[in-house]
């Protein structure tokens, strides 16, 4: 037995392990047990975790080697709903057994009868928001409204669907952020993934320059573009005049890539027809400042 102190009364019983500090006893080698076993759940929950993603991850791969598999879209979200799912199940059961360690094999038939009791209050007040996210993410999925890798807007926020979980939507825009969405508060959704993308590219060229030749080498541009281009759904073309502006007249070209290849092939067009109109020496509108000196014009 150690006693320690004068105002501050400590006793320590080395054999039961057992501190009073000022009359209130401690039991030292069962609060040491007890945290030990609470740190192995830990640790088993984050072994679990990290093993159920790698074994979802691998079921995923290898299903689409099947005959019949689901695209790759469908199986990330599959795979995303499956690791959240067994996540939240760990969660609860190492829960429950931390709890346990501290109010004892009690806790399990103490929880049936809360539940049992409270169960219309708990989904009253803190279960309700919990079950709407649920049940509007069952019906994002089984609606097919949007899966992993579409690019969506959601409400104000517009990105690629990251994850979709049972509670959550992740998704990610342009800049990088990346918006976290309860399902139960996603009230407008927009699919830019859903069939193929149309593709726009303004051409300008300068009044003096013919606009039938214009064209033909326009079209050529793209019919070029098009040979080998597996993106393509509908060969880009001129659509026609659509303005005769203050310094130039401006041509419209139009075509359909597959979704979310739009951005690079506009892009890759528009440059391939300013080398197109240089090689063909057809000027390109720009400001232009003239200088009238007297009689003469610089």
């Amino acid at each position: 037995m150690i006693n320690i102190g004068t105002f501050l009364r400590l006793k320590f019983d080395v054999e039961s392990g057992i501190l009073n500090i000022n009359g209130i006893s401690l039991n030292i080698y069962n609060g040491i047990y007890i945290s030990i076993k609470i740190i192995f759940i830990i640790i088993i929950m984050y072994i679990a975790i990290k093993i159920t993603n790698k074994i979802v991850d691998k079921t995923i791969k290898k299903q689409e080697q099947f005959r019949f598999s689901l695209d790759k879209k469908r199986s990330k979200t599959l795979g995303a709903i499956l690791k959240s799912l067994v996540k939240y199940a760990i969660y609860f059961f190492g829960i429950v057994g931390i709890l346990t360690q501290f109010f004892g094999s009690k806790l399990l038939s103490t929880i049936s009868l809360g539940i049992a009791s409270v169960g219309g209050v708990a989904i009253g007040f803190g279960a309700q928001s919990l079950i709407k996210d649920i049940i509007n993410g069952f019906f994002i999925l089984l609606e097919d409204q949007y899966v992993v890798g579409d690019y969506v807007t959601i409400d104000d926020a517009s990105g690629i669907v990251e994850s979709i979980e049972l509670r959550i939507t992740k998704i990610r825009n342009f800049n990088g952020d990346l918006h976290i969405i309860p399902n139960s508060k996603i009230s407008s959704i927009t699919n830019h993934s859903k069939g193929p993308k149309a593709i726009t590219v303004n051409v300008g060229i300068a009044y003096e320059e013919s606009i039938d030749k214009a064209i033909s080498i326009i079209n050529s541009v793209c019919d070029k573009f098009s040979e080998k281009n597996e993106d393509i759904v509908e060969k880009p073309k001129v659509n026609g005049v659509t303005e005769l502006a203050a310094s130039g007249i401006n041509i419209k070209v139009v075509g359909k890539v597959k979704n979310m290849k739009q951005w690079q092939n506009e892009n890759e067009l528009r440059k391939l027809i300013k080398e197109g109109l240089d090689y063909a020496k057809i000027e390109i509108p720009y400001n232009k400042v003239q200088v009238i000196r007297g009689d003469k014009v610089e």
